[in-house]
């Protein structure tokens, strides 16, 4: 007898190019909502299955019994596992497939409610709570507005003089965000250079005083990130001019839209890029798996 098709079922690789091959129309689909399993899945292209730690990656997609897909994951180790919103149903059900294949989960990251429901299921099945890490804002730029006043200087690519630059303060920025960082600053580094994606706003004598990064262009749309400006020179409104620049760039470049992580713990953060043009799109959380303190 033939088994029958489900109504929907979870299928599971460690292989970019099988994933993007059946998932890449439903990430296309709301490239907004999708940009990390956008991005992610350039880089490791681009970089090879090693671009964000020493584990494999592990791609996921849920599709209906028309064959077509309803949601996604990726989970590069030591980062979060990253879902695509799920119904309640669908996140017990990957909950269970996740336990039957032996996948270890650390941390969860998903927009709310999803991230709430896998949470609730996986201590169900295993008795380790989650832990709250951290509440994301999404923004997505809708009318650049430059800061007034802007500081003295300007904006300029970083270029290959400045790679012991960007080390120092990509670990600077992986310190103060708190990440569980799975990459070597100086790949990063190296790895942004490549392809220019990395401003820096420099004062008129020529020292620079911050950064803003921007991710390779999929599907139409760019992440800014990271922005960072070390703590003694921050409240000068060179972090703002910085992102100023490179979300000008990203547009003149031909992206349709750019778009923006924050830390919704960080007022003065969500404040600045709300004055310069960015709209909420929607709320991730992240949390972590067996932590008690």
């Amino acid at each position: 007898m033939t088994p029958q098709p489900r109504s929907s079922d979870w299928h599971f690789t460690d292989d970019v190019d099988e994933f993007l091959a059946r998932a890449r129309d439903f990430l296309h689909s709301s490239p907004d909502l999708y940009t990390v399993h956008l991005t992610v899945t350039a880089q490791l292209r681009r970089r090879g299955p090693r671009a964000y730690g020493d584990a494999p990656p592990f791609f996921g997609f849920l599709t209906r019994g028309d064959g077509s897909v309803a949601a996604a994951l990726l989970h590069t180790p030591p980062y979060a596992l990253n879902v695509t919103r799920l119904t309640a149903d669908e996140t017990e059900a990957l909950a269970d497939r996740l336990l039957a294949l032996g996948h270890p989960v650390s941390a969860i990251c998903a927009e709310g409610a999803t991230a709430e429901a896998f949470v609730a299921a996986w201590e169900r099945r295993t008795g380790v709570p989650g832990k709250l890490h951290e509440l994301q804002r999404l923004y997505r730029l809708a009318e650049l507005t430059p800061p007034s006043p802007a500081p003295e200087g300007r904006a300029r690519p970083a270029d290959a003089s400045d790679r012991d630059l960007l080390i120092r303060w990509y670990e600077g920025f992986v310190a103060d965000a708190g990440l569980r960082a799975g990459r070597d600053a100086a790949e990063w580094a190296d790895f942004r250079l490549s392809y220019g994606g990395v401003t820096l706003w420099e004062t008129p004598d020529g020292t620079p005083v911050s950064m803003a990064g921007v991710t390779l262009a999929v599907a139409g749309q760019v992440r800014v990130a990271p922005v960072y400006t070390p703590p003694e020179l921050r409240g000068r409104g060179y972090a703002g001019a910085v992102t100023t620049a490179v979300g000008r760039a990203a547009l003149a470049a031909g992206a349709a839209e750019v778009l923006l992580f924050t830390d919704l713990a960080n007022p003065t953060s969500n404040a600045l890029y709300q004055r310069i043009g960015y709209r909420e799109v929607a709320d991730w959380a992240v949390y972590h798996f067996g932590e008690t303190s």
